[in-house]
């Protein structure tokens, strides 16, 4: 995996979203996955924004195949919120890399806001993650060497953003996510909670149309879970479409629709 890919990346270069709303309470009833696929809007069916169809993924290992995904389906509308969670070794993991396109499938399709993102070569992969995907890692991913500002300007330049604007996106997320007095520190000073609210803001410059979260919350302490989950109830009230992999309840309570998985496929 390249630093690149490390790095998030999403759609477009304007610097002018923001996040608004706060958290409602109680977590709303919603369809299964697979009333979300056929939804109607003004008598057309919309698609999902992200769709996965058959999927199986097999790793080779010297006593046995692994088969981590075995013929998954799932939809995921615009705007949704969605919880996976599920025992270690489950594939959640796995399934969250197949929708990033950073990692191939031995068979089904995986389309991500229209686009094809299965059997596609490393270039368009690229470019995809840049203009469609924001990736939040367990353990942050950040870059030590330089300040929590140039962690989040160096994926917008590499997105096509002007530096200028670049640095002032960055300032905004800083300033919305109460990271503002620490721009110009480093990584390694900032507490765990601080570092990931870094890393959310990363995968938020370019404006991606989906958030992808592996365990956001998994190398924080309660109150640093608690204020992760509270950010992302604000972004979803914002419009963002979210995908969390998740063993924490209260994350999963956090969501609008968990989606539990269990030896390779989506539990009934």
């Amino acid at each position: 995996m390249t630093s690149t890919d490390l790095l998030g990346g999403a759609a477009g270069p304007e610097p002018g979203a923001s996040i608004a709303g706060a958290a409602s309470g109680a977590v709303p009833s919603t369809p299964t996955a697979a009333e979300l696929g056929g939804a109607a809007v003004g008598g057309a069916e919309v698609a999902p924004l992200v769709r996965l169809r058959g999927v199986r993924r097999t790793y080779d290992a010297d006593l046995a195949p692994v088969r981590a995904l075995r013929g998954v389906d799932l939809d995921v509308a615009a705007g949704e919120f969605v919880a996976i969670t599920g025992p270690s070794g489950c594939g959640k993991s796995t399934l969250l890399n197949v929708v990033a396109g950073l990692e191939t499938v031995d068979d089904g399709s995986v389309e991500v806001a229209g686009e094809r993102v299965s059997g596609r070569d490393p270039d368009w992969l690229a470019r995809f993650r840049r203009h469609h995907v924001g990736i939040v890692f367990q353990f942050f991913n950040l870059i030590d060497g330089v300040s929590a500002l140039q962690n989040i300007v160096l994926p917008a330049s590499i997105g096509g953003m002007r530096r200028r604007a670049a640095e002032s996106r960055a300032r905004d997320l800083l300033d919305l996510l109460g990271l503002a007095d620490r721009a110009d520190q480093l990584p390694s000073v900032l507490s765990g909670g601080q570092r990931q609210r870094l890393a959310i803001a990363r995968a938020l410059v370019n404006e991606p149309t989906v958030l992808l979260a592996d365990e956001p919350t998994g190398a924080l302490d309660s109150e640093g879970g608690l204020e992760i989950l509270e950010l992302f109830r604000r972004l979803h009230a914002d419009g963002q479409t979210i995908i969390v992999i998740t063993h924490s309840a209260d994350v999963a309570a956090g969501a609008q629709r968990v989606v539990p998985m269990r030896d390779g496929r989506i539990a009934t």
